[in-house]
């Protein structure tokens, strides 16, 4: 299984941006897809994933949207109103089974992406 992440960049504050997730040697559909993120110096960080139900890290709630595409066994990350402490490189995760609620503990996940660097320019 190997997942994709895309979409990265480097975006001003305010700004948005999308990140795109494909997933490969297996079908999501409705297993757990999700993104953590990472910023220097500082500890791996759940964002949000998409289950039977979305979940979302407190930051970044109301600001960011998570969805998915069966037909192309994606996921995508929609990113509003950035602000400069979203800098981090954005890892898109997956687990094979299904949850109502994405699990927020990253040893949860047992498919990783390379991870997709954001950067925020105030």
């Amino acid at each position: 299984v190997q997942l994709q992440a895309s979409g990265g960049g480097l975006v001003q504050a305010g700004g948005s941006l999308r990140l795109s997730c494909a997933a490969s040697g297996r079908t999501f559909n409705s297993a757990v897809m999700g993104w953590f993120r990472q910023a220097p110096g500082k500890e791996r960080e759940f964002v949000g994933g998409i289950g039977l139900s979305t979940s979302y890290a407190d930051a970044v709630k109301g600001r960011f949207t998570i969805s998915r595409d069966n037909a192309k066994n994606t996921a995508n990350l929609q990113m509003h109103s950035l602000k400069p402490e979203d800098t981090a490189v954005y890892y898109c995760v997956g687990n094979k089974n299904t949850y109502y609620s994405p699990p927020r503990d990253s040893i949860a996940y047992e498919y990783w992406g390379q991870g997709t660097l954001v950067t925020v320019s105030s």
